[in-house]
C-alpha cells in the first residue's frame, strides 16, 4: 500500500513524496521501493532497465490516476505503479490576468 505524505527511494538514489496514495506497488522496474531510511536493502541493486532521467519538483501520476508521486531528489529511474509505467504530470495551464 502506498500512502499519501509517505517518503520513498530507488536503487538510483531517486526520492519522492507520495501525494496521493493507493492500494498498489511503486518500483523502479521489477524492484520495489524501500521508504526513506531503509536504502542499504538496495546494496547491489540498479536502477530499472528502461530508467530515465527525472528532476526534482517533477510530478508523475499512475494511468488510472489512482497515485501521484512528487520528485525530491533526481536521478535515474523506471517509475512504475504495479508495473504500470508513471506518467509525467503536465503542470496546470492558469487563466491569464489580461
Amino acid at each position: 500500500m502506498v500512502k499519501t505524505g509517505q517518503r520513498y527511494v530507488t536503487p538510483g538514489g531517486v526520492e519522492m513524496v507520495v501525494t496521493k496514495g493507493g492500494d498498489g506497488t511503486l518500483t523502479d522496474g521489477d524492484t520495489e521501493l524501500k521508504t526513506k531510511g531503509a536504502e542499504a536493502e538496495f546494496a547491489g541493486s540498479e536502477p530499472g532497465e528502461e530508467a530515465e532521467e527525472v528532476s526534482l519538483g517533477k510530478r508523475f501520476t499512475s494511468s488510472d490516476g489512482v497515485v501521484s508521486v512528487l520528485i525530491t531528489k533526481g536521478g535515474s529511474c523506471d517509475l512504475r505503479y504495479d508495473g504500470t509505467p508513471m506518467e509525467l504530470q503536465e503542470p496546470r495551464k492558469l487563466p491569464s490576468s489580461d
